[in-house]
């Protein structure tokens, strides 16, 4: 099939296209190229511009009337940046994802495969959430994320279209075959820190929160190679017609490693993977901060026959050596 991924040339958006490339399909890329790369994704179609142009949108299908559905991961992700300015936010990601959804429907796609988060979910106790667990988005990006995945379960019940929201945990890593990875700027990702502090004596990781109901202490996470994460897109999208049936046109669904890792666990495994040790300095927790939660993905293997496949370590591994790659 051929398929559009808005986003398509930022961290998620390039693993999709590999991956779908991978699998025999056709990925077309639309992305603004406001953090995105063409060095991630050189060999597929790439239209550069917003998510809300309609002339744009129209072009890309006149171009390609063979796509069949959209992978939509556009948006900003940065959560601090969401609390500072949450105006963008709603504008950027809400607003113009019902622009997005508006006119593709008008055009006649159907089908959208929409990249969401487990941020929306409340996550007090380090516990495992399934797709029913309660809601409680923190940041206006979880509530952009919350409401995105609300307006388009709307669109799937007003009207003839077909809806999957993949609530994504924690992705870490980069293609295994290194054609395409993270940017390592981001100050608030726990594995980019890592990376710096290791390589950085002078760099010391800040951990917040040292008293959640965990068994550390530290908070709970649930890593996910981004490479598994990929393929969740792929098989979500190639079994939409089941996943997706008449009595059920929209479905919430995790994608995660299925497995708790405290914050304090997953820095003892990278220090086994790199080979040093990290200086941490125990810190308060920040506002908005909750003991984290990891996914129940039963609904996942179910649907979409998927189940991740790498390990934490690997995905710290692939992070390290794309890291390498990128600085030399």
């Amino acid at each position: 099939m051929k398929v559009l991924i808005t986003g398509g040339a930022g961290y998620i958006g390039s693993m999709v296209c590999h991956s779908l490339n991978d699998h025999g399909h056709e990925p077309v890329i639309l992305d603004s190229m406001t953090v995105g790369s063409e060095q991630n994704v050189p060999q597929f179609p790439l239209y550069i511009g917003d998510i809300a142009d309609k002339n744009l949108i129209g072009k890309v299908i006149q171009e390609h009337p063979e796509i069949e559905c959209v992978v939509h991961c556009a948006g900003k992700i940065l959560v601090p940046e969401s609390v500072i300015h949450p105006d963008q936010y709603y504008y950027e990601n809400v607003s113009k994802s019902l622009e997005l959804f508006n006119n593709l429907r008008a055009i006649g796609v159907n089908k959208i495969l929409l990249s969401s988060s487990a941020s929306v979910y409340e996550a007090k106790n380090g516990e495992s959430v399934d797709e029913n667990s309660p809601i409680s988005p923190l940041s206006p990006y979880a509530k952009n994320k919350l409401m995105i995945e609300m307006i388009l379960e709307d669109f799937c019940n007003a009207f003839e279209m077909k809806g999957i929201a993949l609530r994504y945990f924690n992705p870490i890593g980069a293609d295994p075959k290194m054609r395409c990875g993270p940017s390592l700027n981001n100050k608030s990702h726990l594995l980019s820190n890592l990376i710096r502090a290791a390589e950085d004596a002078t760099f010391s990781m800040n951990i917040t929160g040292f008293e959640w109901p965990t068994k550390d202490g530290t908070g709970v996470r649930d890593y996910i190679h981004v490479w598994d994460l990929a393929e969740a897109h792929v098989a979500a999208l190639e079994a939409s017609d089941s996943i997706c049936k008449s009595e059920s046109k929209f479905q919430k669904i995790n994608v995660g490693g299925g497995t708790p890792t405290t914050v304090m666990e997953f820095i003892e495994i990278f220090e086994e993977v790199y080979g040093s040790q990290i200086t941490t300095i125990k810190s308060p927790p920040r506002d908005g901060d909750t003991a984290g939660a990891f996914a129940n993905i039963e609904k996942a293997e179910r649907l979409m026959n998927w189940a991740p496949r790498m390990s934490v370590e690997q995905g710290i591994a692939d992070a390290i050596k794309w890291n390498k790659k990128k600085n030399t």
